[in-house]
């Protein structure tokens, strides 16, 4: 039964790969541990990174702006310097992207006020603890 699970989430990668993920986080181990498992495991075709929330703001408005290509999914930290995942989230929400971004909540709080509160943004599919698993990863790209 593990097994047949593991073939359908890789089968469906497979067929559904994404094009863009962006990673907005702090900290810098993380963005290449993740950056790392995610070409690895050729889960993405391109990853764009920042380092807090107001910059990955400033930057996903300014691609909308001039057209060009959107992420498709993005893992989100919630513990950041200058704006964190809280102040992007409730940002991001006001832009009108021409396409669904999906947003997977990556972070090392448990907090169950985390958890809950993420569940009022229309826009978050998930909520990971740090740190991650590629098969947790793979689990929740599945179900999308």
């Amino acid at each position: 039964m593990v097994i047949e699970k593991m073939l359908r989430i890789n089968n469906l990668l497979l067929m559904h790969k994404i094009d863009t993920i962006c990673i907005i986080d702090d900290d810098p181990i993380h963005v290449f541990t993740t950056k790392r498992v995610l070409k690895n495991c050729n889960l993405c075709a391109r990853i764009i990174t920042f380092e807090d929330g107001k910059v990955a703001y400033d930057a996903l408005s300014e691609i909308s702006q001039v057209g060009e290509d959107l992420p498709d999914l993005i893992l989100l930290d919630l513990n950041m310097p200058v704006w964190d995942g809280w102040d992007f989230l409730n940002e991001i929400k006001k832009i009108n992207f021409c396409k669904d971004i999906k947003i997977f909540i990556i972070s090392s709080s448990q907090s169950p006020e985390d958890v809950n509160k993420s569940k009022h943004y229309e826009q978050v599919s998930s909520y990971i603890f740090k740190p991650f698993s590629v098969e947790k990863l793979k689990a929740e790209l599945a179900d999308l």
